[in-house]
């Protein structure tokens, strides 16, 4: 073996080799020291040539050492394995450091493999049994190349699906994170790491579990597209469910024990118990109102908690937080009582109502129909909003079911206690329009004060269908008050009644036998509404639109009509055009005579003044009367 072969061999290997070549020297010399020692005496008796001349060259090459070289060479090629390049075999770690693990194979050299290879397994140590595969038996520099990487991939899938069948746990490196969970080297194989099957408890920092090894259970694998799904989360559940069959079967209500704060929702809070959670739900987080459970507790934090009942079936622990505090009712001023006030803070409204908080867990409802005087129907948002700051009185106190009704109206004295000397009979104000109906519209005077102005009391002269027709809500509506009723809390008002009654002119003015001329509106039932002066409406049957032609009258057609029937008190006239002409035609200047009279003159004097009477023109009406009976005096 030359100098340079024996540089390349490990130090151990060098002198095992070593040590295997003077074995066969010393079984060679004992075997054959006759033979040598007589070709020495005869080589001395032949050949006499002085030491000092004597060529050593020449004897090494023709030495023991040279004629046994082949055989000491097969003796030690016996001693190593046979490697066959392109194929895995298994190989022993025989040294390693920071970038570097020297395998051996059992060839004449070690393989150098990358630690980065082995990144996966942090606990690589000498003596390891390590796949590897063989890449050359000897390079130009006489090197055994392997590959650890190689050999893990080329026998990775394999590996996977049988640890998959037999439901073995493996190892895996965390490479990096990715969307929903985290990258696993698994036999080379990159896996999938659901963020959801990394721990029991939710995990909140992926990072720190990159560049580390950990122990999983292959959960899925999709043959089709070669994917692996792996879950740590699989191992501890189990030993998780022991524990909790054990935890669970000492619990006891009532039990006080202490747990670590798991995770915060938007309905409560899950306390780990020491390898089961239990659940505390928000209303058993506090006796006051809490919008969070994070204005309570905060994760990771250790608290007290009491059991409140547990499922043995479903697992299911209910916890409680407040009720290791005493009750604030319990602690509620022994003095309070009806009718006394107190003040407190709105934490809830609602349409029906709002509850004010007097101190933290002891609460009141302040009941719409308690926040006002008025029987006109609104929200409490109208009235308060959360997070007001309120007065109000003690209504109701029920210290046992522990429940308090409280109200603010009566801070105010009731207005209806002087109705009557406020706004008595005959009382002209003003009122806000509030809501409609379809009889009449009900408004409000003041803050408690309501009334209604019936349909029928809306106009002397037009004809409102719905009060919507005359005015629309929130408008300033003029009342005159026609009637109070203090016990039942209803005030009957008018708005026609601020002006005379026009139907007092109308009725000289629209007398039997008198022609005016009126526009057809609308037709009706069996006749039609015709649009007289001032305002005011007529009626007249179908059968007397017939006009002298013998055609009949239509919609916005303008004619005269002659009055058939006048009702004051229905306020109602009856107009007919037909009968301008079928009566005899004598009687006819007669009639515009008659309307010639002081009645005519004063109707064209109206006349030139106004187009249509509105309900500002009555004075004008008043004026007409004044003025037809002076008339009637003076004849």
């Amino acid at each position: 073996m030359t100098k340079e072969r024996k540089l390349e061999l490990d130090q151990d290997e060098q002198i095992e080799v070593i040590k295997r070549i003077d074995e066969s020297l010393e079984s060679y010399i004992e075997d054959d020291a006759a033979s040598v020692l007589a070709g020495e005496k005869k080589r001395e008796s032949n050949v006499s040539v002085p030491v000092d001349k004597f060529d050593w060259d020449s004897f090494e090459k023709e030495s023991i050492y040279e004629a046994d070289k082949n055989l000491i060479e097969d003796l030690y090629g016996q001693t190593l394995s046979k490697v066959i390049e392109n194929e895995v075999v298994e190989g022993t770690v025989v040294a390693l450091n920071k970038r570097e693990v020297i395998v051996n194979i059992g060839y004449k050299s070690e393989g150098v493999i990358s630690i980065n290879e082995f990144r996966y397994n942090p606990e690589l140590a000498i003596g390891d049994k390590v796949e590897v595969y063989v890449e050359n038996a000897e390079d130009k520099k006489g090197q055994l190349i392997i590959s650890h990487k190689k050999a893990r991939s080329l026998r990775s899938w394999d590996r996977v699906n049988e640890a998959f069948d037999k439901d073995e746990i493996v190892k895996g490196y965390i490479k990096c994170r990715t969307k929903g969970g985290m990258i696993v080297d698994v036999f080379g194989i990159e896996a999938f790491l659901p963020g959801s099957q990394i721990d029991v408890k939710p995990i909140r920092d992926y990072d720190i579990f990159v560049n580390k090894t950990m122990e999983f259970k292959i959960v899925k694998i999709n043959h089709e597209f070669r994917n692996v799904v792996v879950s740590h989360k699989a191992l501890i559940e189990a030993e998780l469910e022991a524990q909790k069959a054990d935890i669970i079967g000492k619990l006891e209500k009532g039990q006080i024990l202490e747990g670590i704060v798991k995770n915060i929702t938007s309905y409560g809070v899950f306390v780990d118990l020491g390898g089961v959670d239990g659940l505390i739900h928000i209303t058993d987080l506090s006796w006051g109102r809490i919008n969070h459970p994070e204005e309570v507790v905060q994760l990771d934090e250790k608290i007290n908690v009491v059991i409140l009942d547990f499922d043995d079936t479903k697992k299911r622990i209910a916890l409680g937080l407040k009720q290791l505090s005493s009750h604030p009712w319990d602690s509620l001023d022994a003095n309070l009582q009806v009718g006394d006030k107190v003040k407190g803070k709105v934490v809830v409204i609602a349409d029906y109502g709002a509850f004010i908080e007097i101190q933290p867990g002891v609460e009141g409802l302040i009941h719409v129909s308690e926040m006002s005087w008025s029987l006109h129907l609104r929200s409490a948002q109208d009235f308060l909003s959360v997070g007001d700051e309120v007065e109000a009185v003690i209504l109701t106190l029920d210290r046992e079911e522990r429940k308090m009704s409280l109200g603010i109206k009566q801070l105010k004295s009731d207005p209806w206690t002087s109705i009557n000397e406020k706004y008595p009979v005959g009382t002209k104000c003003q009122a806000t329009v509030r809501n409609f109906t379809n009889f009449g519209v009900f408004v409000e005077l003041e803050e408690g004060v309501d009334g209604l102005v019936h349909i029928s009391d809306l106009s002397w002269t037009k004809k409102i269908k719905h009060p919507s027709e005359f005015t629309s809500v929130g408008d300033i509506l003029d009342v005159v008050v026609l009637e109070v009723d203090q016990e039942n809390r209803r005030l009957s008002l008018g708005h026609k009644q601020l002006e005379e009654n026009p139907w007092d002119v109308f009725e000289s003015v629209f007398t039997q036998n008198s022609v005016h001329e009126g526009t057809i509106t609308a037709f009706v039932d069996k006749g039609a509404t015709v649009a007289l002066p001032y305002g005011v409406e007529g009626y007249v049957a179908l059968k007397n639109l017939v006009k002298e032609d013998g055609t009949q009258a239509k919609v916005e057609e303008k004619l005269d009509f002659k009055v058939v029937e006048f009702n004051k008190v229905t306020k109602r006239i009856v107009l007919s055009h037909t009968k301008l002409f079928e009566e005899p035609k004598k009687e006819e200047p007669k009639e515009r005579v008659n309307e010639g009279d002081s009645t005519q003159k004063a109707v064209k004097k109206l006349k030139a003044n106004l187009e249509k009477t509105t309900l500002g023109d009555i004075s004008e009406l008043a004026a007409l009367k004044s003025e037809m009976e002076s008339n009637e005096s003076e004849n």
